[in-house]
């Protein structure tokens, strides 16, 4: 029984040290991975950037000589002031200033980017009072929406995953590891189809300066909520059914979020990602792993005995009566009885 125990034990503990060497193997990778797209994106827009500030130099140099009677520290207060209103979504172009942000097609297209934690940004409360209910709306409406989400894509999981697999699985015998690999590639190679590439050529025909990439690029950033918030749609001044465009858009990102999930919990339930993830998890604890296993110079039949009438005890809510041991050991290491 002891050398049962003590091999039982051994085997556990290599394991959770081998699922710690594994975490900080993820660990290091995550941070190599963070540091390497931090090293492209530096040096791939780094050029662009500098390039811009200069050519905002030689625009504003040139402006300041064709108005000589303008100072330069008017020029700044305006173009400061300007800014700041851009930051909250309103422009002073004559194009722009015909687009209201808090019309109501526009503030269900701000609710619908604040509770899916999108967020593009180009449109923030300007008042204390939108702020704080922005707060309060937040706080209920983000785990609401959770639950929502998760209710629907717990539904739709049934049809469109579980009960293909398992007929497919039934019907011709094949394995269901490569048929649920086989029905998760094609499922989201239909969900890019519907919800990236046809809306991205939408976009590309909807939207005066976007090219087919930028849409794409658009759709990507959008149902990822990751929402940078550099390409806005409805946003042009000569923009056509705007306010049904942009209830179209919501429709579009909530759609295609529960689509996104939908793809993303079908691959979380492949049994290869399944083995794949506990590879970093800790190991669940059984009942009989809280038995400690002293070490043999203090080990008593008594004390594990105890142990594990404890344990029977947290399991049926009543306490367990043990009967009198029928064997420890003496402090010489003889055997009693």
């Amino acid at each position: 029984m002891l050398q049962s125990l003590s091999s039982n034990s051994c085997v556990r503990l290599i394991q959770s040290n081998r699922s710690a060497w594994y975490f900080v193997l993820l660990a290091l990778g995550y941070a190599l991975y963070l540091v390497f797209g931090a090293v492209v994106f530096s040096s791939v827009e780094l050029p662009y950037e500098d390039l811009l500030r200069q050519e905002l130099r030689q625009v504003k140099r040139q402006f300041l000589q064709d108005h000589e009677c303008l100072s330069e520290e008017r020029l700044e207060e305006f173009l400061a002031r300007a800014l700041e209103a851009s930051n909250y979504g309103v422009s002073v172009l004559n194009n722009a200033s015909a687009n209201w942000n808090w019309d109501f097609t526009s503030a269900l297209f701000f609710a619908s980017t604040v509770l899916s934690t999108t967020g593009y940004g180009h449109t923030a409360p300007l008042s204390d009072g939108g702020k704080a209910f922005c707060i309060v709306y937040s706080v209920i409406g983000i785990p609401f929406t959770l639950l929502f989400l998760t209710a629907v894509v717990q539904r739709i999981m049934v049809f469109s995953t579980r009960r293909p697999v398992q007929y497919v699985h039934t019907r011709w015998g094949l394995s269901k590891a490569l048929v649920g690999m086989v029905h998760a590639i094609l499922l989201a190679f239909i969900t890019t189809s519907c919800f990236f590439l046809i809306p991205a050529a939408i976009f590309s025909a909807l939207e005066e300066n976007w090219n087919f990439l930028e849409s794409f690029y658009f759709c990507f950033i959008s149902l990822s909520t990751i929402g940078l918030g550099d390409y806005v749609p409805g946003e042009g001044y000569n923009q056509r059914f705007r306010e049904i465009y942009k209830v179209g858009i919501t429709l579009y990102l909530l759609l295609g979020l529960i689509a996104m999930l939908v793809v993303l919990e079908t691959f979380c339930e492949l049994q290869q990602l399944k083995h794949f993830r506990k590879m970093f998890y800790l190991k669940k604890e059984k009942p009989e792993d809280r038995v400690t296993i002293l070490e043999h110079d203090h080990l008593s039949f008594s004390s594990v005995s105890d142990q594990a009438s404890s344990l029977r005890e947290d399991k049926t809510g009543e306490p367990f009566v043990e009967s009198p041991p029928l064997a420890y050991l003496s402090p010489d290491g003889s055997i009693n009885r």
